[in-house]
């Protein structure tokens, strides 16, 4: 299958329209039509080789919304015309306990990323949801529920699922106190989720005016992180907070609004911190600092059928696929609220 997309070649590249070869379907794929693609802070760290495992050339894109146009012979819960979705993987072992417990994410084999990974079964390359087509395995298929913006439930795929996995894991509900640090792609759906589970749902912010939006995604407060006052104010107050800045940064500072047995996640940065974790407040309040990673594929469905019942969506705004490099710049200043959204169908004009 001949593809039109938009790839990078080297770190330094821009985007630029470029063809590539899809496989064949085989007897259990969904061939997919893709509508809408978010863009994610992720797409750019890999573009830019930020995290030294880029393989190019490379076409970006794991928050995939499209249209079924066809199916393969084993294939039972699709049919051509439904709109469905594609994540961060489309293919994993299967048969790892990881895989077994529907934690493909962590497969012990290593999943197979929708981009930048290697097909398991035929060795080709995969490519992303920056493009006009992909071909996934039904197991790694979404059903995207009725009356969704399709726009909006892009970035559901990786932002969505990223925070609603430790919400689900940590078992946020009603009375739940939860805090969220970073108000941004990852950070408005945090707020999202964690309020319509019923969580009473704090903002850590550090710089003053987040108020009204942070009221209008779901934060019942705001706390500016850089006022001691403040944060004294809230010490030993949440059950868990989710911290999705996605760079180095100290969260040390964090660790005392914990109460006991709370548990700051990590969802937004990889590597090492800066200053160094101390561990005195963890030990004197059996407090812990975790990470998560997006989420398996049941999991997501979850969170999915969840969006639809309550109609939550991503704040967006949609760009053509011809200034997707504009948009990467404007994404490193935090000059979008609160996420990219690229309308594929601006590929073919």
């Amino acid at each position: 299958m001949n593809v039109l997309g938009y790839a990078t070649h080297s770190p330094t590249d821009d985007l630029a329209p470029y063809r590539f070869e899809r496989r064949e379907p085989r007897t259990d794929d969904v061939v997919i039509e893709i509508l809408y693609c978010g863009v994610c802070h992720s797409d750019l760290h890999n573009a830019r080789n930020d995290w030294g495992h880029a393989v190019y050339p490379m076409v970006p894109g794991h928050e995939i919304i499209g249209r079924v146009l066809s199916v393969g012979p084993t294939v039972t819960r699709f049919k051509q015309g439904d709109h469905v979705g594609v994540g961060c993987m489309v293919d994993s072992c299967q048969h790892c306990e990881a895989c077994e417990k529907g934690h493909e994410q962590y497969c012990d084999e290593g999943s197979t990323y929708t981009y930048g990974g290697i097909d398991r079964h035929d060795r080709m390359p995969t490519y992303g949801g920056y493009s006009e087509n992909i071909v996934v395995s039904d197991k790694f298929v979404l059903k995207v529920p009725d009356g969704l913006d399709l726009a909006g439930a892009a970035p559901l795929l990786c932002a969505g699922i990223t925070t609603w996995s430790p919400l689900r894991h940590w078992k946020v509900g009603k009375g739940s106190k939860v805090a969220v640090v970073g108000l941004g792609g990852l950070g408005h759906m945090a707020l999202k989720l964690a309020n319509a589970l019923g969580a009473d749902v704090t903002l850590f912010s550090r710089s003053k005016g987040k108020e009204q939006d942070a009221g209008r995604l779901g934060a019942h407060k705001v706390v500016l992180s850089t006022e001691s006052e403040q944060m004294e104010a809230v010490k030993g107050r949440f059950d868990l907070i989710i911290d999705t800045v996605p760079y180095i940064h100290d969260v040390n500072p964090y660790l005392s609004t914990l109460s006991i047995d709370g548990t700051l996640v990590l969802v937004g940065y990889l590597g090492g911190l800066e200053p160094l974790l101390n561990t005195i407040p963890m030990i004197m309040g059996r407090k812990s600092v975790a990470g998560s990673l997006i989420g398996g594929i049941a999991e997501t469905q979850e969170m999915l059928d969840f969006c639809g019942q309550h109609g939550i969506t991503s704040d967006i705004e949609v760009i053509k696929i011809q200034e997707i490099n504009a948009a990467y710049e404007r994404m490193l200043k935090s000059d979008v609220k609160y996420r990219f959204v690229i309308d594929m169908a601006s590929l073919k004009g």
